[in-house]
This record gives C-alpha cells, structure tokens and sequence, in this order.
C-alpha cells in the first residue's frame, strides 16, 4: 500500500495499469485515515481488474460506469438511487461470484418484512437481476442466482375501483353543507384530477 500523510490527512499514490495495458498513476487525497486511503486503492485496482473475484459494490462501480453511456441520465439516477439504498448495503462486501440463490432469497426476505408495495418489490429485485445479467453476458459469470431464487412482487398494481356518477353524486349529499368541500370533490371529480390523487 501507499498511503503517505499529507499534513493532517492522508493520501494515496500507486500505479496501475488499465483495460488495454497502459501504466498511469493515480493520486488521491483527503483521506481522514491511513485506513481509509488504503482501502480506496484496494476498491479502485479490485475495480481495474474487471473480473469475478471482486466484491459486489466495486462490481456495480464498474456496471455504473458503463451503462451511464447506454441510458438516459434520469434512467440512470433513478437505477443508483434504488441500488445505492435498498441493494449495495446488503450485498457489498460479498464476492459477486460468491452470492447464492439463498443469499438473494434472505435479501428478498428482508425487503418483503419492510412492508413495501409489491410493484416496488419488483422494481428493486429487478434491478439486481440486472446487474446479474449483465455480470452473466460480460464477465462470464456461470448464472443468475435471481433466476434460480425467484421474483417477487408484481409488475403492475391491482386494480382500483372509482365511483360511477350515481355514487358520487350519494356522496355529494353527504358534504352539500359544506361548499367548500363540495366543490373541491366535484372538481378533483369531474376534471380526473382524484386519478392522479389516488395514484399518489
């Protein structure tokens, strides 16, 4: 390792070569601990030698990097956010090569106790079935220990039920002393705007 002081913080300084062989050398500060420096070069050279025997928040790094030139920057903000928050934390210190379908199945298991929609479920087990794929088509990972682990929640929400004309007009016998909200049911009513209401 290279972490040398640098005044009252640290900093780390090394060479390394990149995907087509070429020699740079990098050079890193404000590191609080000599700790810290360390294990940024660790994470950084385990990232340059793009293979399996890596663990899995350097992994998606590397799959950041790259699809940030395939998708569209709020495609691409909304995948980190979801990654970052409900999927690295679990995950980041394993080996990607490492992780087993019982892994992903105590993940999913932690996520379904949390209590969350189950269209959101499904948005988040996708995304790291995403990263599993891609790992799969480019890094020659054997399989998809999602697949073999099985999907949860659902793709689209149930069906919502919305009052007919006759309902609603019941219902506005029930608020006729109050104007005020009267008219505000009758507008989020007749424009569609209790669609979108409903669906916040």
């Amino acid at each position: 390792m290279s972490a040398t002081r640098d005044g009252k913080m640290w900093r780390c300084q090394f060479y390394y070569k990149d995907w087509q062989g070429v020699s740079h050398k990098k050079n890193k500060r404000g590191f609080r601990t000599k700790g810290e420096a360390e294990q940024w070069e660790r994470d950084f050279l385990q990232q340059q030698e793009r293979n399996l025997d890596i663990n899995f928040e350097n992994f998606v790094q590397i799959y950041y990097e790259d699809m940030e030139h395939r998708l569209r920057e709020n495609t691409m903000r909304t995948k980190k956010f979801i990654i970052d928050l409900k999927i690295v934390p679990y995950f980041k210190r394993k080996r990607i090569s490492e992780i087993k379908a019982s892994d992903i199945r105590a993940w999913q298991n932690a996520l379904i106790k949390e209590g969350y929609s189950d269209t959101y479920l499904k948005t988040v087990n996708n995304q790291l079935s995403a990263i599993f794929n891609y790992a799969v088509r480019y890094y020659d990972l054997k399989d998809n220990p999602c697949r073999k682990a099985g999907s949860i929640g659902k793709s689209h929400a149930g069906e919502k039920e919305f009052w007919t004309k006759g309902e609603f007009k019941q219902f506005l016998l029930a608020v006729e002393e109050k104007p005020e909200a009267r008219m505000a049911f009758l507008l989020l009513y007749w424009t569609g705007m209790s669609v979108v209401w409903q669906i916040k």
